[in-house]
């Protein structure tokens, strides 16, 4: 049994920036990676996937991107590589290849049982992830066992795909992607739409991201939110990073061939059922899309600077066929696939500490579990709007890192 102040459950970027942040503070700490450095980044990602976010923007405590494309979208190798170098940068004391099997709570602290023997510390942080476990929704149960169900976690390329149609459930980040992709294969794409976040890539003659960035958007914190619960729910920005920093969004896949329909409310007998929503879905988004473009155009005006930029304009709403199609018979129509960008969750399959509600989530207070000395990070909206992010775990790190050197001060009640 090796025992230390603070184990670290992860090595990516929000251990990594919490490792920074105690080693500034004297703590003793490990973090314990079953893969290399990054590992989620190195073997969980298509091939194509570019960060949504652009090179500059990756920024970690005391380290930032200094290459020579700053407004360009780093590729997976360059994420990896990127966040090995900060590892290497602030000598992180990572254990790679040391998967945790179980963390039981004992008097005064935890017991963090690995494949490569126990440790026992009276702090611990869970920073694994948000994107452990591909969330599939219940509906996929009446998937018929001709056509192929497959995650994104498990989706690397069109290649590998079974010739014919393809339907992509959900059209946040991740199923939009997927879906420009396959249908850029020669494949035809059916993207079933929900919820969604619809944004420009640029605005303004400016990133997006940029804009969001310097209004204070991404740095809006959990306190000042009314419904924090919803909040953590909002999908992902419908962006994506490419050379030409093109938006991509529901006109831009209408227009490439893909076929459009609502929320995919059931399957039943081989039959798929679509939700009538979609309109109301689309016009949503287009609304939110135009309130923070007037953030943003109220930002520029308030600061004196419409100089500066290009003038402000809207987009065209989001096109929506008259009569989207509200089933179909998935072998009448060719699908061979089904892929379920639906969304993630975190594995904290090996938590055995009673911090869970009644839907599985893990309760906490701005990354303060519910236990003693316990925290978690790298969830959506944990502190702030960017807690999700790499430029998001530095700030989280120093407030949850001054938390914890806190608790190891304060006596026992």
């Amino acid at each position: 049994m090796k025992t230390v102040t603070t184990v670290i459950i992860g090595a990516g970027q929000s251990g990594l920036a919490m490792s920074k942040h105690l080693a500034d503070r004297s703590i003793d700490h490990v973090l314990l990676e079953r893969g290399e450095v990054a590992n989620a980044w190195r073997t969980e990602r298509w091939d194509s996937l570019r960060l949504l976010t652009p090179n500059w923007q990756s920024r970690l405590p005391g380290y930032a991107y200094s290459g020579d494309d700053p407004d360009g979208y780093m590729a997976m190798p360059e994420v990896t590589g990127f966040l090995q170098s900060y590892a290497d940068t602030i000598s992180a004391p990572v254990q790679t290849g040391t998967t945790v099997t179980s963390v039981r709570q004992t008097d005064g602290g935890y017991n963090v049982g690995t494949n490569r023997g126990d440790w026992r510390c009276p702090t611990l942080v869970l920073a694994n992830g948000a994107c452990g476990v591909a969330a599939v929704p219940k509906v996929a149960d009446g998937l018929p066992p001709s056509v192929r169900s497959m995650t994104p976690l498990q989706y690397r390329n069109p290649r590998e795909l079974d010739t014919g149609t393809v339907l992509v459930v959900g059209a946040s980040a991740t199923g939009v992607q997927l879906a420009q992709e396959i249908q850029a294969s020669g494949r035809q794409v059916i993207l079933s739409v929900g919820e969604h976040v619809r944004l420009p890539r640029l605005y303004r003659g400016r990133d997006i991201k940029w804009w969001m960035d310097v209004t204070g958007v991404m740095d809006m914190h959990y306190h000042e939110v009314d419904d924090i619960r919803r909040a953590r729910r909002v999908p992902s920005l419908q962006l994506v990073g490419t050379p030409e920093r093109a938006t991509l969004d529901i006109n831009t896949l209408r227009d490439s061939g893909v076929e459009i329909v609502g929320r995919l409310a059931g399957l039943r007998d081989g039959e798929a059922m679509f939700s009538g929503s979609l309109g109301n879905q689309c016009t949503l988004a287009d609304l939110k899309m135009n309130r923070l473009l007037d953030t943003i155009d109220e930002w520029v005006s308030a600061n004196a600077r419409n100089d500066e930029f290009e003038p402000p304009h809207r987009f065209e709403p989001t096109q929506v066929a008259t009569a989207p199609r509200l089933g179909m018979d998935l072998a009448d129509g060719g699908v061979k696939t089904v892929v379920w960008a639906t969304g993630y969750r975190p594995d904290y399959s090996w938590l055995d500490v009673p911090v869970f509600d009644r839907k599985g989530r893990i309760r906490h207070d701005g990354g303060v579990v519910d236990a003693p000395g316990l925290y978690v990070m790298g969830l959506p909206f944990l502190r702030r709007r960017k807690s999700s992010f790499i430029d998001g775990a530095g700030d989280d790190a120093r407030d949850l890192a001054a938390h914890l050197g806190a608790s190891l001060h304060r006596p026992a009640a």
